[in-house]
């Protein structure tokens, strides 16, 4: 049997209690029995087979088999008593000294807080442990699945994120800088990785949450199996969880702090665990962007990418800018040098001299981690001398929230957060609704902006702030990413909008 094959048969064994060592029609007459309880018409026996040979499940039914495993972990249905799966007395036994090898049970996959079922380290035994990572949250669920990625643990926030494609660039971005991510979309990794769709060199996320195991990549750019790339840079990930449910209790109950932990051979200290999700202070009032800066200033002529020549390059700019590093995308700065800036990335903490010192048409605010109140101390008394200068600036995501608090607005964190590329947004001087990708999880509270400032973007799924302008002076931003190209472009203007500013504050000035 080749490997995918037995990868169906084991998948629909274990949505209903078994074993593949049970055989074809034990597993067949249980998923039948539980599926027709349900009200639904099972498959045929034939028809399973023909999935079994093609290695493939079809999409409707991984979904029922999803939910069937969900209910027998979570205990919503009985695991049956089966007689132990016998081996075929055809063969002849082995002498061995080694210990007999035994089926492992199946165990609960999600299991809610209960302290005295904890009481101390959990190892699971067998050949194989069939739970070698967890999930743990600092309420003390836990979440038990399959580690890939690096060995090891990771504190952090518990967010989601609803994007179907670009989890490299995701993984990378260094707005995630503290967060654990839990990809909604059951195929993460399977174009794998490499080198070009990277958004930092080193990762800020803290690890990955994944439905799905990573099968082998499937695409002509790969250069690196997903779990490899994981590895590469130390970040754990965990996979065989009901993303579906844990999306539903982020966005009911707000994202939680959490550990996740992979270890290999199925050890795990669960009270100790947490206890350290409980002690993790949570973002807000976290300043990050310090932690995800660069440490010195440097030059950036990298432009857009395109098929067949890769990224280009901006050898004739027009004008002069400087952005200030929060934790900048290389896809803006790409962007920014593809309208024809020549760009100077400066530190977070650089100074108003130290910005003015290069001579900049513009100042760009770009993107960042934490609580923008907190990086906010130091950057805003820049930003607002800036301002006084009468430079253009835009700000995109942290940039904008902290241009919202120089200009006298304050900034709130939100339950859930905006995280994925299907958000709708409307510009509210055109009417034109833009689809945007997102990443944020504090908000531009409308009601403490000033008179001068006026809202230009709007959120249709909250009616949350997505962009701003301040009235007279060429001074915007918005709170969604242009450079990410969900629409695919339907944003791109931003970066030419902001060099018509700068183009018309040199005629002006």
């Amino acid at each position: 049997m080749r490997p995918e094959q037995q990868q169906v048969l084991v998948e629909w064994a274990r949505a209903v209690g078994l074993t593949q060592m049970h055989g074809r029609k034990a597993i067949y007459e249980r998923f039948r029995d539980l599926v027709e309880a349900q009200g639904h018409k099972a498959p045929t026996l034939p028809a399973i087979d023909k999935w079994i040979e093609r290695g493939v499940i079809p999409w409707r039914w991984q979904v029922v088999l999803g939910d069937l495993r969900q209910q027998i972990d979570s205990g919503e249905q009985p695991v049956p008593i089966m007689p132990s799966p016998a081996m075929p007395s055809a063969q002849p036994a082995i002498a061995s000294d080694q210990p007999a090898k035994r089926i492992l049970p199946m165990t609960s996959s999600i299991s809610q807080p209960a302290q005295s079922q904890y009481a101390q380290s959990q190892p699971v035994t067998g050949d194989a442990p069939i739970h070698t990572a967890l999930l743990v949250l600092a309420d003390g669920t836990v979440l038990k699945g399959r580690g890939l990625g690096a060995a090891g643990a990771a504190v952090g926030e518990v967010c989601f994120n609803t994007s179907m494609t670009g989890y490299q660039e995701i993984m990378t971005d260094p707005s995630y800088a503290g967060q654990i991510i839990n990809f909604t979309f059951p195929h993460i990794g399977n174009t794998g990785a490499n080198g070009e769709d990277i958004e930092t060199i080193t990762p800020a996320a803290r690890g990955c949450v994944l439905a799905a195991d990573v099968t082998q990549p499937s695409n002509w750019r790969a250069a690196q199996h997903f779990d490899a790339w994981l590895k590469s840079y130390n970040l754990p990930g965990i996979a065989g969880i009901d993303t579906r449910k844990l999306t539903r209790r982020i966005r009911d109950g707000g994202a939680p702090n959490g550990v996740l932990v992979h270890n290999p051979e199925g050890v795990f200290d669960i009270p100790a665990l947490v206890a350290e999700a409980k002690a993790w202070p949570g973002l807000d009032g976290m300043d990050l962007a310090k932690d995800v800066s660069c440490r010195q200033t440097f030059n950036w002529d990298e432009s857009t990418w395109s098929l067949g020549r890769g990224y280009g390059h901006q050898a004739a700019p027009s004008y002069r800018i400087v952005a200030i590093d929060y934790g900048a995308k290389r896809n803006i700065l790409r962007c920014l040098a593809a309208a024809g800036c020549a760009v100077t990335v400066v530190p977070a903490t650089a100074t108003t001299a130290d910005v003015l010192r290069h001579r900049p048409d513009g100042v760009f605010l770009s993107n960042g981690p934490g609580d923008p109140a907190a990086t906010g101390e130091y950057a805003v008394p820049v930003i607002r001398e800036l301002i006084d200068q009468g430079l253009p600036v835009f700000g995109i995501c942290l940039g904008h929230q902290m241009l919202a608090l120089a200009l006298g607005g304050k900034t709130e964190k939100m339950a859930r957060g905006h995280r994925g590329a299907n958000h709708p947004v409307k510009d509210l001087s055109t009417g034109k609704v833009e689809i945007t990708s997102q990443n944020h999880g504090f908000q531009v509270m409308p009601e403490s902006l000033p008179t001068d400032v006026r809202v230009t973007h709007q959120s249709l799924f909250d009616g949350s702030v997505e962009g701003l302008e301040l009235s007279g002076k060429p001074v915007f931003s918005v709170q969604y990413h242009p450079e990410a190209s969900p629409g695919p472009e339907d944003s791109h203007y931003l970066f030419h909008r902001f060099v018509e500013k700068i183009a018309q504050h040199k005629v002006g000035a």
